[in-house]
């Protein structure tokens, strides 16, 4: 994948390589949120695969993921389940979720709610290489509207606040890999 494809603009790059994390809300129709994040790994992508693929230890390693189940495997085709907690300090909620999950081999990671807490929850992980620097910037982007009544404004809040913890576990966990 070029950078075209990735979205990340030559001055989000630099931030990234400058250890920033990338986050971006938007307001979609029907009360949904639309959020994109990004993360620059010093790995290559075979150890961010590894660890975003690592679906039966997902809640070891991520916040706010309490239970992550492959359920079947098809090819490149993947049933996901998941449990997590979602939500701001008393009013914190337990979500459940079955994900169909489309693998692109260390380039793209696609899914889709087909049951669950949420009316909207789908989504994307990108891995594009920097080959220069035998790394790799990360990307996710999701469209997110909760079944349960949240504001689309307490929504983004909480995607505010738990996306770069998201993307720093899976950071770490790839970097530590790529040492071992």
């Amino acid at each position: 994948m070029d950078r075209e494809q990735s979205g990340i603009s030559p001055s989000q790059e630099r931030r990234l390589l400058q250890g920033d994390i990338l986050i971006d809300l938007a307001f979609l129709a029907d009360d949904t949120i639309g959020v994109k994040g990004s993360v620059f790994i010093d790995a290559p992508p075979e150890a961010v695969w590894k660890a975003l693929t690592d679906y039966d230890n997902l809640h070891r390693t991520l916040p706010k993921v309490t239970a992550s189940r492959l359920v079947e495997r098809n090819g490149s085709e993947i049933i996901l389940d998941q449990t997590g907690k979602t939500g701001i300090f008393i009013f914190e909620k337990t979500v459940n979720f079955r994900l169909l999950v489309k693998e692109e081999h260390l380039k793209r990671i696609a899914f889709e709610q087909t049951s669950g807490d949420f009316l909207v929850y789908r989504g994307s992980w990108l891995l594009l290489p920097l080959s220069e620097r035998k790394s790799t910037i990360l990307s996710y982007e999701a469209s997110i509207k909760p079944a349960f009544f949240a504001p689309p404004i307490l929504v983004s809040f909480v995607q505010r606040q738990d996306l770069p913890g998201i993307l720093k576990a899976h950071k770490q966990r790839a970097e530590k890999a790529s040492i071992a």
